[in-house]
This record gives structure tokens, sequence and C-alpha cells, in this order.
């Protein structure tokens, strides 16, 4: 299979209830997809302004300063001890690494590539990229033996679960006896929301408590997209095996791969920075507190959602049933069809909205019950 042979991109499906939600009187609150709103923090701005100056070729490894950043990161922020230089890189954001770790690890046609079973899509899009067979389990054990590849998610994305150290530990042990990479997709892992993960770190397939003290085989993936506003930066990096990352070094070289100076620059200011984390953090709690019990009231089931970007809503029917009668009240939401077969009765709403439109749509789900 190749790029011609990929589906159609799903989001066309839901152009239709778009434009009924546009047609609402007090306009649409589009609640469907993950791309923030709020302003990129100045402290990032003024990083970016201050390394326009990039006249040569950025490298692909990256600049020695965003390096240690992201070192001094994971130590800080995610208990992710014993890294070094050797162990990370930055990425073009993180789904082009999504997409393409298949390609990178020289993946083909008998290999499987497991991901969980609500799924983000661009896990299978990278298997079937490379004619790999896209597996969904959220279950070591069934894991088979031609696993060559095995992508955790947590938090979740749609459904905000968090693995624990126990379940990241099982995943690791079975990728290792399989011989496959074990990547996890950590991108939200600042915004933890429910008991124990409103107080506590977030664990990482990095931690301690999962790997001790032996990295082999097992990834660490990041973006700086959702803690801080950075989504059109494309700012993102990974962490762990110094021989995985090495590897895929070199295969980026090859494909040119590389950030830009300036947004290096960026990176090491919002890495650096923990309190526009913790207010972007806010911002986004005050939007859940909004919008869960309005949608509750609306007589929707929140599902998992303890962490992440986005509320997991069911109220028992097709999602694009559920999808009509939102979008007749002007709101805007992801079909759970868009995640795997196995949740086609969610729906996913994201936080990323301004509050004055999370506000409007608490109010028309509550006058429509």
């Amino acid at each position: 299979m190749g790029v011609a042979d990929l589906a159609d991109y799903p989001w066309d499906a839901v152009a239709p209830y778009a434009e009924r939600a546009r047609a609402h009187p007090d306009g649409i609150v589009d609640l469907s997809i993950g791309s923030p709103v709020d302003a990129t923090p100045d402290v990032v701005a003024v990083a970016l302004r201050s390394a326009t100056d990039a006249h040569a070729y950025p490298q692909t490894v990256g600049t020695p300063g965003l390096r240690s950043a992201i070192v001094d990161w994971y130590a800080r922020r995610r208990g992710v001890v014993g890294l070094a230089p050797d162990n990370v890189l930055p990425t073009v954001g993180s789904k082009e690494l999504v997409a393409l770790l298949p390609l990178l690890l020289g993946l083909g046609p008998g290999d499987v590539v497991v991901h969980p079973r609500a799924a983000y899509p661009t896990y299978e899009v990278g298997a079937r990229l490379v004619g790999a067979t896209p597996l969904a389990s959220d279950d070591p054990a069934e894991w088979p033996e031609a696993t060559r590849l095995a992508w955790v998610n947590s938090p979740g994305n749609p459904d905000g679960a968090v693995l624990g150290v126990s379940a990241l530990r099982a995943a690791v042990a079975r990728a290792r006896v399989l011989g496959a990479v074990l990547a996890s997709d950590e991108c939200y892992a600042e915004l933890g929301w429910d008991a124990p993960w409103d107080t506590e770190p977030i664990p990482s397939a990095l931690d301690p408590r999962v790997v001790g003290e032996d990295m082999t085989g097992v990834l660490s993936v990041y973006s700086l997209s959702k803690q801080s506003n950075l989504a059109g930066y494309r700012a993102a990096f990974l962490a762990g095996d110094p021989a995985v990352v090495a590897r895929l070094l070199t295969a980026r070289k090859h494909l040119g791969l590389m950030l830009p100076v300036p947004v290096q620059a960026a990176m090491v200011a919002a890495l650096g920075d923990d309190a526009h984390v913790a207010a972007q953090k806010e911002r986004y709690r005050h939007r859940r507190e909004v919008l869960r019990p309005a949608l509750e009231d609306a007589g929707f089931r929140i599902d998992a959602s303890e962490a992440g970007l986005y509320l997991w809503a069911t109220e028992g029917r097709d999602a694009w049933e559920s999808l009509d009668r939102l979008s007749r009240l002007g709101i805007l939401a992801g079909p759970g069809h868009f995640y795997g077969p196995h949740f086609p009765h969610h729906v996913r709403l994201s936080l990323t909205a301004a509050d004055e439109r999370v506000s409007a749509a608490a109010a028309r789900l509550r006058t429509n019950l």
C-alpha cells in the first residue's frame, strides 16, 4: 500500500454537520478538533524572534541547547532520569513521527503494528503506508509474535484514559518478549484532571518505575502543541533507547526532517518555563468544568476523560445521530467512528474553544434538554 491507496481524509464526512452548526443564530461552537485557540506565550514568541538570523541549515539532531532542555524537562516534569543528549531527538510535530515511525524502523508486509482500540487514526495510517498490518488491542497478552511496533497512548486521544505504572510495565515487558519497539505517545501528559492525576505526574513509559535503568526498545513521544499552544510551530520530540534514536536520526537525516532554528529556540524557552503551562492548564480546567456538567445534564455519559484535551461522551446511540443533535444546537463534535470501529456510540468534544464559546455550548445544551 502506498500514499495513493490511503482512505479519504475522514474529517471530510463532518462537513454537512459543520455547515448546519454554522447556521445557528449565535454561530458555531467548534469542539471537533483539538487545535489551540489561546495565544502563544510571550516567553516563546520572544525566543523565536531572537533567533531569526538562521542563515545556515539546521541539524536534524537539534541544537545542543534544545537537547539539553529536553533532557532537563523529562527529569523535572516526568520523573525520567538517566537521559542524555543521545537519548533525544526533535521532530517536526508529533503527527509526522507517528505516521513515519513504521517506515523509519524498516517495517513492511508481514509485520504487525499494534495501537489502542480507541485510537488516533494516524497509528493505522503509518502501518498501512508500509504494508504492515495494524492491530487494535489494549491487552499486551493479545499482541502476536509478528508485532514489531506497539503504540500506547497515555493520556489517550480520544478517550483521555491514563495508563498507570503497572499497565505501562506490562506493555514494555510484552514488547521486549516480542522484540518490538514500544512507542508511548504522551502528548497530553501535562493535562491531568481526575484523581490521582490531578496531583500526581502522569507516568511516562520511560519512568524508572516502568523500565528501571534499561530503556532498551522504548520510546516516549511528546509535543508542545497542547501544553504551550505551539501547534503552528510543529514542535515535538522523542526520547528513549539511544540505539533506536540513532537509527531514527540517520533515517531522518536522509529525509531532511529537521526543525527550523527559530523553532528550536522557541522550544528551549517553552521547556524551561513551567508558569505558562500551569496557566494554560487552568484555562482548560475551567472550560472542562463548564462543559462536562452541561453534557451530563443533556443526557450524555462521560467515559474515561481523566486527562487530556477531550471529553469522550455517549448518549447510547450512534455517534452520527449525536453529531446531528449537537449540530442543530450549533455544536460540532468528532464522531467515535473516526477512532476505530469499537466506539460507534461515542463523540469527542475538545476543550480548545474560547471561554465564551464553551459557555455558549453549555447554555445551549441546558436550554434544549
